[in-house]
């Protein structure tokens, strides 16, 4: 079933990057994950499927540049090249309205979600420049919050709309290398971060509502799919979602 390629995925010990990893794998790809937890990866790593890829555990803190270049650079030593990029690390605060934020808990979102895919979509994309056959793929984790906004929830939403323009900044830029890249906007996934949502949250009228949620195997296989295609095919965005979710008439 080996298929010789090589992903990497951030964000890659539990939830979303999780279940991409695991999907990639059983179909043969060579998956490193990353995550500041080494436990939780080593966790995902013994849930590789009998017959498929090899997955490598990797801790690194995305929004940090040595540890992004380390990271790369274990991922090229071990497999030789690098296929696909999923950037998936992210977080978010505890709602509350954005003048009470302090600067360096503003930053701390931004260094992960904006930094952290930046400075991953750089490596990756040297990574794909240099390599023979040319090229590679790079999928970035929007979420819903690419689109509209949770009620107080400033920090995140900033910078997963940042997380759209970059998305077709490198769709552009690298078209003349074989790069292709696009985007999943995730809502309401049944994870750690997203199965809160059951609990209830607040609507754009500030009322405590629970919301669907959908298996995080979706998302995953989701993941699976953008990155089978040729490089010359790309998903640009795809936006997958519990059905009955407050998204298309959020408000």
């Amino acid at each position: 079933m080996a298929t010789n390629k090589v992903a990497l995925i951030t964000g890659g010990g539990s939830g979303i990057g999780r279940s991409a990893a695991l999907h990639l794998q059983a179909d043969g790809w060579n998956v490193a994950v990353v995550g500041r937890r080494k436990e939780e990866l080593d966790k995902a790593v013994a849930l590789a499927k009998a017959g498929g890829g090899k997955m490598l555990g990797i801790a690194g803190d995305v929004g940090k540049q040595a540890d992004v270049k380390r990271v790369f650079g274990e991922v090229v030593k071990t497999f030789g090249r690098l296929d696909f990029l999923f950037n998936n690390a992210g977080m978010g605060l505890p709602a509350g309205p954005m003048e009470d934020i302090p600067l360096e808990r503003w930053q701390a979102v931004v260094d992960v979600n904006l930094t952290g895919t930046f400075l991953c979509a750089q490596e990756a994309i040297r990574i794909f420049k240099a390599q023979k056959p040319q090229g590679g793929r790079i999928v970035n984790n929007g979420s819903i919050s690419a689109h509209v906004p949770r009620p107080m929830s400033v920090a995140y939403t900033a910078t997963k709309h940042a997380i759209t323009g970059l998305t077709k900044c490198v769709a552009l830029d690298g078209r003349p290398y074989n790069i292709a890249c696009g985007q999943l906007d995730i809502g309401n996934a049944d994870t750690a971060m997203g199965g809160r949502m059951k609990a209830g949250v607040p609507q754009a009228n500030l009322e405590i509502k629970p919301e669907p949620v959908m298996d995080v195997e979706h998302c995953g296989s989701a993941i699976r799919y953008m990155a089978s295609l040729p490089l010359d095919t790309n998903v640009f965005t795809m936006t997958i979602k519990a059905t009955n979710m407050p998204f298309e008439g959020r408000g």
